[in-house]
């Protein structure tokens, strides 16, 4: 089931631009979603980070992970209509740099949860290489 910007925004709250994912391939609702960024020159974070050589911020990364992530836990029936809130971050590793032109898969499961909180595996890569990787502790309110 394919997800473009206006089904993923009946989902979560985020809106430009701070919106860090442009569709969903794939997701099974509070077990996993696969989405994608298309990493483009005109992000206005690449006008500081850095002029000469733009490269997508590592927490942005992390941030559209978490979007994935969102809509997997957030299209659970219980969770409509709520946010999942960033409740930690852990095992964050960047090994390969994003720049404009490239396409971010972002792929967060769910490995954990308990009632409000919960763990995502989340992995961001591009063409098959690694760019990111993190467990994400969410809390839904």
């Amino acid at each position: 089931m394919m997800l473009g910007i206006k089904e993923i925004q009946e989902i979560i709250p985020h809106r430009h631009p701070f919106l860090l994912v442009d569709c969903i391939e794939e997701f099974e609702p509070g077990v996993k979603a696969v989405g994608y960024k298309c990493v483009t020159y005109d992000e206005p974070y690449f006008q500081g980070h850095f002029p000469a050589e733009p490269v997508m911020p590592g927490v942005l990364i992390i941030e559209a992970l978490a979007q994935v992530g969102a809509v997997a836990i957030l299209s659970l029936e219980d969770n409509k209509g709520k946010i999942a809130y960033f409740g930690g971050i852990d095992k964050a590793k960047f090994k390969h740099k994003v720049i404009p032109g490239e396409r971010l898969k972002l792929e967060c499961e769910i490995i954990k949860r308990k009632g409000p909180v919960g763990v995502g595996k989340a992995t961001a890569t591009v063409d098959g290489k690694l760019a990111a990787s993190a467990e994400l502790t969410f809390m839904i309110g």
